[in-house]
């Protein structure tokens, strides 16, 4: 039996977004997604599996070698939704153990006809010539750089090889439009990863202190992940102390923490391939110094004022403006801008940008930047980080503070509100 380190997620989530998706598409069209490669790393070696988050998301299978084809309109019933997966053997099982049954990938899935993989081309030659219009998926993620061909683009150049009088659509559209807003079920998984998260940051306080090693830390969370059935990081963990805390990138984890330095962790627990992504700032020798907790205090009231804009309506691109104008305000509290240049500034490159130079928001899921539009309003079920930072290099200061935000039409819900945030209460916890 193929069983995954979470616990089992009902099928009715895969069966529903699989009805959302067939409700997009063409009369008389049938859509084709692949599973993601397995990656090689050097010599025999190979990177752990990880699925192609759309794969998942309308099918539930973690395996590699696996194929869905969805034809809504297919003349028999039976090829409306149809599964290839790998063919086991025996020696197979002893080197890579069990892969799924065509039962277990049926429970798994709700797709009732599946199939071997090695069965594909016979199977779709016909149902091909049978569709009008064939949906294949690529990557269109704005900020992906694609250097490595995938599967999906190998059976892309293929299928339009021997079918070259169809006509093609994208898939990405409309999984870009369907994941940006989550079922209550992707919420509870959402909510979950941030629940191990939780205890990570727990975890942390209790350990951190002068001396020890960034790369230290990093293990303590992983450990935390690990133990509370996460298969890990949902994206590379950040531990950036002192001068490292103002690289917004800085994966490296290897500088010893010192007394007076703050350490910014940006951090998230993937649970059942969904992602929490939490930023905590907090000081090294368990109190913060004056000017670190005026800094810290501005980055937090940023942080509330912009949760409260994460409503129905609201635009990714005006709510950045509007997050900008409230750090405006703090930066020169801080005495970090002069109100007199910010008046005469260029509205196309204002001055906060120097001390902020990210987005407040992005979209939250399968992937810790899931895909979704910047155009599109806010809805009910969406899901958005919300981490304003103020980064000083000259003072080797960056605070960070995200958590992560349920938009309802009741208002903003915090899914992360457990994480301490208040300074008072992380200096408590350090020295209790």
């Amino acid at each position: 039996m193929e069983t995954m380190r979470y616990l089992p997620i009902d099928k009715t989530l895969f069966v529903q977004n699989r009805k959302r998706f067939f409700s997009q598409l063409k009369p008389n069209s049938m859509a084709v997604l692949n599973s993601n490669d397995v990656m090689p790393r050097s010599a025999d070696g190979i990177h752990p599996f990880i699925q192609d988050t759309d794969f998942f998301y309308l099918s539930g299978i973690e395996q590699e070698e696996s194929i869905l084809v969805l034809f809504p309109d297919a003349k028999e019933d039976k090829h409306k939704e149809i599964l290839f997966i790998r063919e086991t053997n025996e020696d197979l099982a002893v080197w890579e153990g069990a892969k799924y049954s065509r039962q277990e990938a049926e429970n798994v899935s709700g797709i009732q006809k599946v199939y071997w993989t090695s069965e594909f081309k016979k199977i779709f030659r016909p149902l091909a010539i049978e569709s009008e219009n064939i949906y294949l998926n690529t990557n269109e993620h704005t900020r992906a750089d694609i250097v490595v061909e995938t599967r999906d683009m190998r059976f892309l150049k293929q299928c339009k090889k021997n079918y070259p009088l169809h006509t093609y659509e994208r898939i990405a559209p409309i999984m870009h439009h369907l994941r940006a807003t989550k079922s209550k079920a992707e919420i509870d998984l959402i909510t979950q990863a941030c629940r191990i998260t939780e205890k990570a940051f727990f975890k942390v306080l209790d350990f951190v202190g002068p001396g020890v090693w960034e790369f230290e830390i990093e293990a303590e969370i992983i450990n935390a992940f690990l133990k509370n059935r996460s298969r890990g990081p949902a994206f590379e963990t950040i531990i950036a102390s002192g001068a490292n805390s103002c690289i917004l990138h800085y994966v490296k984890n290897n500088r010893q923490c010192r007394e007076g330095d703050t350490l910014l962790m940006d951090f998230g627990a993937e649970y059942a391939n969904y992602a929490a992504d939490v930023t905590r700032t907090i000081p090294v020798s368990g109190r913060f110094s004056r000017r670190q907790r005026k800094v810290y205090e501005a980055v937090l009231k940023v942080q509330k004022m912009a949760i409260q804009m994460i409503q129905p309506g609201n635009v990714l691109e005006e709510y950045h403006k509007d997050v900008g104008k409230v750090m405006e305000a703090e930066l020169i509290d801080l005495g970090l801008l002069n109100a007199k240049e910010v008046k005469c500034q260029d509205p196309e490159k204002p001055l906060y940008k120097k001390y902020f130079m990210h987005g407040a928001s992005h979209y939250l899921g399968l992937d810790v930047h899931d895909p979704g539009d910047k155009h599109r309003k806010f809805e009910e079920g969406m899901v958005l980080t919300c981490e304003p930072g103020i980064y000083i290099p000259e003072e080797e200061l960056g605070i960070r503070i995200e958590n992560d935000i349920l938009v309802t039409n009741q208002g903003p819900l915090d899914l992360t509100q457990t994480i301490p945030v208040e300074p008072e209460e992380i200096e408590d916890l350090m020295n209790r």
